[in-house]
């Protein structure tokens, strides 16, 4: 008998990230993985196993509900693995509020909670439940389970969670949540299997991507985060503002008279490295410009960074490591300079050959704190809670 397969959807606003992998001995083994790009024309299937890459153009359109892109995809799916042998769909969901501590099983309940978080993280939640639903209406037998990026962080202290603002708003669910956690746990999981020593102490883990946040880990614990309220907060990003003076927004919805859906397209897609450089929201392209702008922008998303970094160990108590990671993190040494530079007072130090090729210890030997640039699979996260949701659910014996 074969071994069960397993399916995950990581979406982003305007990405679908899957992974595929085979349940053996009760353990997720991961197969290949994929993306689509939903901002392609046509549409593309992007497809990645055992080193090899390959892209399958789609015939469907793209719709709200996503029906067409989900079924040609399972379709192209079902000519090399047997539908029937998938035994669950697993769903990086962004927020989870508080009411999910935890992976859950996706039921009517569960989806209506869900959805009833899409005001709360406009960009992303809106596509998870599309996919839900998508998956529901074409394969509706078919378990699925929600992974949420809030849920790691849900052990923080009402202390760090809190706004400085009336309590009663607190009480009614306005609190920092925090995201990222997924790759996070996944950081913190792989910290102690390779590192135990620096797992045991006090690490501040930098996810950079085209979205960006960090994290405070005290014994793999999450203890405080740069993003709060919303996706948009903390750092600047690749097209979001980060941290922001509450005043700004009120000047622009009050003497500008900006509507609020302008206001929202302005932070969430016109900010961040593209609002500063006026070039582009890809780091790359950016590092590669001679515009001053261009400069401008790095140099801000490196100060930010860094100074979050300072902020953080200061929640800990402390830095004993500091951990960078996803797209940005893990390939662009220029950047993790550039922030390691202005925490030389922390005693952050690094070695430009090792920083220079990507290695998983980039920090120098003088070093008082250690620099690792570890690679997230927040698919791998999903795919062991799809499994864990499945052992809950199993009758018993």
């Amino acid at each position: 008998m074969s071994d069960p397969l397993l399916l995950t959807f990581n979406p982003g606003s305007s990405t679908i990230k899957f992974g595929l992998f085979r349940i053996h001995g009760g353990t997720p083994v991961h197969l290949g993985k994929g993306a689509i790009d939903l901002r392609g024309d046509p549409l593309a299937l992007e497809l990645s196993r055992d080193g090899q890459s390959v892209r399958i153009q789609l015939r469907a359109r793209l719709t709200d509900d996503l029906h067409e892109v989900i079924d040609e995809t399972l379709a192209w799916f079902s000519t090399h693995f047997s539908l029937r042998d998938f035994a669950s769909v697993g769903h990086r969901v962004v927020h989870g509020g508080d009411r999910f501590a935890g992976p859950a099983a996706i039921d009517d309940e569960t989806l209506a909670e869900i959805e009833a978080l899409v005001p709360l993280a406009p960009l992303h939640q809106p596509q998870c439940v599309r996919l839900i639903r998508a998956i529901r209406a074409l394969r509706p037998h078919l378990p699925q389970c929600a992974s949420f990026d809030t849920a790691f962080h849900h052990r923080q202290s009402d202390l760090v969670r809190r706004f400085a603002i009336a309590r009663h708003l607190f009480d009614a669910g306005i609190k920092r949540y925090g995201f990222h956690g997924l790759s996070y746990q996944f950081i913190a999981s792989r910290l102690a299997q390779a590192f135990p020593q620096v797992a045991a102490g006090k690490v501040v883990v930098a996810h950079l991507g085209s979205g960006a946040s960090l994290c405070a880990l005290d014994a793999g614990v999450s203890r405080d985060t740069s993003m709060g309220f919303s996706t948009l907060d903390g750092v600047p990003m690749a097209t979001r503002c980060g941290a922001l003076d509450a005043g700004v927004v009120l000047h622009l919805l009050g003497e500008r008279d900006w509507k609020l859906a302008d206001v929202e397209r302005l932070l969430y897609h016109e900010s961040g490295l593209l609002g500063v450089s006026g070039v582009s929201a890809d780091s790359r392209t950016l590092l590669e410009s001679t515009l001053p702008q261009a400069r401008e922008a790095i140099d801000l998303f490196a100060f930010r960074i860094a100074g979050e970094i300072a902020r953080l160990a200061t929640s800990l108590g402390g830095l004993d490591a500091l951990v960078f990671t996803a797209g940005i993190g893990e390939h662009q040494p220029e950047i993790r300079a550039a922030i390691c530079e202005r925490l030389a007072w922390l005693g952050v130090t690094l070695d430009p050959q090792t920083n220079g090729g990507n290695a998983q210890i980039v920090s120098s030997a003088k070093s008082c704190v250690a620099v690792l640039v570890i690679p997230t699979d927040e698919e791998q996260i999903i795919a062991q809670d799809a499994v864990s949701i499945l052992h809950r659910l199993a009758p018993a014996d």
